[in-house]
């Protein structure tokens, strides 16, 4: 069985070889729409929570900066 490597270097090197400008305008679709819907994600009912409850901490204001989040980080690096 054919690795995904080895079959995305079969299909590189077989669209090296075609001179169809149509025929590549074509593939290109076919493989842009399928990147649209391959990065199209469902969230599971566990990621749908923790996005609402990041939600609820941006409304009630419990924000932490990213440079407060940088200088806790090296505090604790330090005290290892």
């Amino acid at each position: 069985m054919a690795t995904l490597e080895n079959i995305r270097n079969g299909l590189i090197d077989k669209i090296l070889s075609i001179q169809n400008k149509d025929f590549l305008e074509s593939l290109d679709r076919i493989i842009s729409n399928d990147s649209k819907k391959s990065s199209e994600k469902t969230l599971t009912p566990e990621q749908k929570i923790m996005l609402e409850m990041s939600e609820e901490d941006i409304i009630n204001g419990r924000l932490i900066s990213q440079e407060a989040i940088e200088k806790r980080n090296l505090e604790w690096l330090n005290a290892k």
